[in-house]
């Protein structure tokens, strides 16, 4: 991380921290005092666009149903797969507690960032303790990616949006095997919402 002055705030982004069992330890070695910003959304909604992603990259790859579930008749769902295991938010929020307080994170919803971007980094721009400069004014929905884009920053000749990994429709996934994730997260979900605090009202 690069030396920090007086009134600067240094920030760094990864989706990998929060999911990998050393990472709170060795954060805390560099500076216990870190915020930490979480941004989650619904699991099941989550594995789903994380199989987009790869099936993007890897166009041979078994069905998401062959990946989420050990054994389709016994509906047993597969957590040893990565975009299942990632969705399991209390176990990692555990693991991150044993190091850092509950005070010093911050819970997005994923799925209000995309339906009020602003009230989310208002509550962002609070938690980090700045002025609230970024409001409605500056997000605009986009009809194609289904989700808002920064608009056009001063000096910029585009608008400001994710990426062509971003807003992809997802693949058709059986009605059955998304209710057997609910069903398999829903545990985890109400210890996540108790642990922070918050109801994110995923199914």
């Amino acid at each position: 991380m690069p030396r920090t002055l007086e009134g600067q705030i240094t920030m760094e982004k990864t989706p990998s921290y929060f999911v990998t069992k050393e990472a709170p330890r060795r954060l805390c070695t560099m500076n216990c005092r870190t915020k930490l910003i979480v941004v989650v959304r619904d699991p099941v909604t989550r594995a789903v666009s994380d199989y987009t992603q790869t099936l993007s990259k890897q166009p041979g790859l078994p069905s998401f149903q062959s990946l989420a579930l050990k054994n389709t008749s016994t509906g047993l769902v597969d957590t040893s797969w990565s975009a299942v295991r990632i969705g399991l938010y209390a176990k990692h929020l555990e693991n991150w507690l044993k190091h850092f307080p509950l005070s010093h994170f911050l819970f997005v919803s994923g799925e209000r960032l995309v339906s009020d971007p602003a009230g989310e980094m208002g509550r962002v721009q609070d938690f980090l303790g700045l002025k609230r400069v970024v409001s409605d004014k500056h997000f605009y929905f986009n009809q194609t990616k289904g989700f808002p884009c920064l608009k056009k920053p001063e000096g910029s000749s585009r608008p400001r949006c994710l990426g062509k990994s971003k807003g992809r429709p997802h693949p058709q996934i059986s009605p059955e095997v998304l209710q057997r994730l609910r069903d398999f997260y829903r545990p985890f979900n109400i210890r996540f919402y108790q642990m922070t605090g918050q109801d994110f009202g995923w199914d």
